[in-house]
């Protein structure tokens, strides 16, 4: 079971880059180089994104992405839903065939609740709260490093 697959944990990468360059075109390259992420993979997801409404980009020597959509209202759901479908525990469709047990499964109706409550958690998560949570991180790490 996998909540996030690399898909959705690279968008999120790349748009907390966008974010965090308000206003700013980077460049495909510059994302994939920064953010380790492989760069014809990441092409693909930055069309989905355009796509989407969620960045906008612009050819040329001063070119690349940009965030078109407020960074605190892009959801880590929203993302999922985008790159992996509905949040998901359990598969109870087996190559789109429903599960045999399905009517009489003990557990599906906690595995909803479950998917709900996670889903619910991720809809709290935004990408403008990652960027703020990161750039947290990112003071605390360089102040334990002026310290050393």
């Amino acid at each position: 079971m996998k909540v996030l697959t690399k898909n959705t944990d690279y968008a999120i990468r790349a748009l907390l880059a966008l974010a965090a360059k308000k206003g700013s075109y980077l460049s495909a390259k510059s994302i994939a180089t920064e953010h380790d992420i492989p760069y014809q993979f990441l092409r693909r997801l930055l069309q989905e994104m355009i796509r989407h409404n969620l960045i906008v980009s612009k050819e040329g020597v001063q070119g690349g992405f940009m965030m078109q959509k407020n960074p605190d209202e892009i959801t880590v759901t929203e993302l999922i839903e985008i790159f992996q479908g509905k949040v998901q525990v359990s598969e109870c469709m087996f190559r789109k065939q429903i599960c045999s047990n399905r009517a009489r499964c003990v557990l599906r109706h906690e595995i909803m609740r479950i998917e709900h409550v996670v889903q619910s958690e991720f809809e709290k998560v935004t990408i403008g709260k990652l960027l703020r949570d990161l750039e947290v991180v990112n003071q605390v790490s360089s102040k334990a490093t002026t310290i050393n």
